[in-house]
């Protein structure tokens, strides 16, 4: 299969950012890494040999950025706040540079975006904020709520980037339009979060499936059996 790695310096983040891409055709989805993973975190975990037949097929095009975490949410060696800015900046580089790339390349304009743990969350957020470019959400294992990494602090940066807090109150009628599967383990250190989201979408009557797995954990070998099912499913 095609892989493509891209790299080109950020305006938006003031240094270099990769991205590796696999496949010719198909339906764009961006894939994002773990907690502080790197854009080959998803061929070396074997999720992308997972999504070959997808992938070879044409039926999926896949991008898997990096991300910032080190800098961000992750970053204890500077301030809450300034966390949060840094996932700000990463935030509008999705938005305008990855987003702006992968619609010039595919043509499509809502795409699909996935992620596992705490890549879980950056595509959820990213799906929440966004739900008129995004049409299909998969979340495995994903995290909804980041204020355990703020020591106590809060603000609208933080309120506008943390799922639990924004989307109770979010109008945007294309959440409605969006296909949404929250996928976690039966035994998972996530469970809890996504049961909590899960009923925030119940309140606001979104359509969704939480897909609890029996006997499974928080690990790999969890979602390498989830996300190519949910794929699976695009129509």
């Amino acid at each position: 299969m095609l892989e493509q790695h891209y790299k080109w310096h950020s305006p938006h983040l003031g240094h270099e950012f990769e991205m590796l891409v696999y496949g010719e055709e198909g339906y764009p989805l961006i894939l994002f890494p773990t907690s502080m993973g790197r854009h080959y975190e998803h061929r070396d975990r074997g999720v992308i040999q997972s999504l070959e037949w997808f992938i070879n097929n044409q039926l999926i095009k896949v991008y898997c950025p990096d991300t910032v975490d080190v800098h961000s949410w992750y970053n204890i060696h500077i301030s809450p706040a300034e966390r949060a800015l840094h996932h700000i900046r990463y935030d509008r580089m999705l938005r305008h540079e990855v987003l702006e790339k992968v619609t010039e390349e595919t043509g499509v304009q809502r795409i699909a975006v996935a992620g596992c743990s705490f890549g879980g969350y950056h595509a959820a957020n990213f799906a929440f904020r966004y739900p008129e470019r995004v049409s299909y959400l998969f979340s495995l294992s994903g995290v909804f709520d980041v204020k355990s990494r703020l020591n106590g602090h809060y603000d609208d940066n933080v309120y506008y980037n943390n799922p639990v807090d924004f989307m109770p109150a979010n109008p945007h009628e294309a959440l409605w339009r969006m296909g949404i599967i929250l996928g976690v383990a039966e035994k998972d250190i996530t469970r809890s979060q996504n049961e909590t989201m899960s009923g925030i979408l119940h309140n606001k009557g979104i359509m969704h499936w939480l897909d609890v797995r029996p006997n499974k954990t928080h690990d790999w070998p969890t979602w390498l059996e989830m996300l190519p099912y949910y794929l699976s499913l695009i129509k």
